[in-house]
């Protein structure tokens, strides 16, 4: 069974609303933190799914990575903060978008998107960013504008972590997709991380999709990325 102070959090990155269903039901007790995005979102049945999950005493993470003007993000936001969600993404696209939405979030956390998990130093370079700027340096400096901006923390990899503590301190959430156990063929993310190095890196909280929602037995796999994180915490 998973503590409620779990840094556990299933990506629930399925097609529609029963799928969603089947899937924490399958889990169990083993995850009370499921992340939900966009193409849930486009399934109709978001709203239906943080209702059920809510009935359910489950955490939610709303990824739907906002962005837009300054205005806009912050309507969004302002409706979004009437749900019971902890956690929203919006990009750190500018310090004035990033504190619209600081400003009408309510009690929700919001999280900058820093870098994608997908994306390495050639994504970055074909993008236009400074070629002479590392990934790491970049992770850091949208980290930093988040932080000032008045958002509650981060998504990063936990490639870049320790750097983030080590120079913005402990007083925000880094949330860390791209959790592994083991090597996944046909991978899409490309900085990815163990338990262990992702926790001990600095992570506060750990994103898991297929590894557990795409194993034979989404419970079992589940129990096994929690074993890990109490021998680590």
């Amino acid at each position: 069974m998973a503590p409620d102070n779990n840094p556990l959090i299933v990506a629930l990155d399925v097609p529609d609303f029963e799928s969603a269903k089947q899937m924490v039901e399958r889990i169990s007790d083993e995850a009370n933190f499921y992340k939900i995005g966009l193409e849930m979102m486009m399934s109709g049945d978001y709203f239906k799914l943080i209702e059920w999950l809510k009935n359910k005493d489950k955490k939610i993470f709303a990824d739907l990575k906002l962005y837009d003007i300054s205005q806009t993000v912050g309507r969004a936001v302002a409706n979004l903060a009437q749900y019971d969600i902890e956690f929203l993404t919006i990009h750190t696209a500018s310090s004035s978008i990033m504190k619209q939405a600081a400003q009408n979030k309510g009690n929700m956390k919001i999280l900058g998107v820093t870098v994608l998990t997908n994306l390495d130093q050639n994504d970055l370079s074909q993008m236009g960013f400074d070629q002479n700027l590392s990934l790491e340096d970049l992770v850091l400096k949208k980290a930093q504008l988040a932080i000032e901006s008045g958002l509650d923390g981060v998504v990063a990899s936990a490639l870049e972590a320790k750097k983030m503590r080590d120079n913005l301190g402990q007083d925000f959430a880094i949330v860390t997709p791209g959790i592994r156990l083991e090597k996944i063929a046909s991978d899409d993310q490309k900085r990815v991380a163990d338990v262990k190095t992702a926790l001990g890196n600095g992570s506060s909280h750990l994103v898991v999709g297929r590894p557990i929602t795409r194993s034979e037995d989404p419970r079992i796999a589940a129990q096994r990325f929690n074993k890990i994180i109490e021998e680590v915490i």
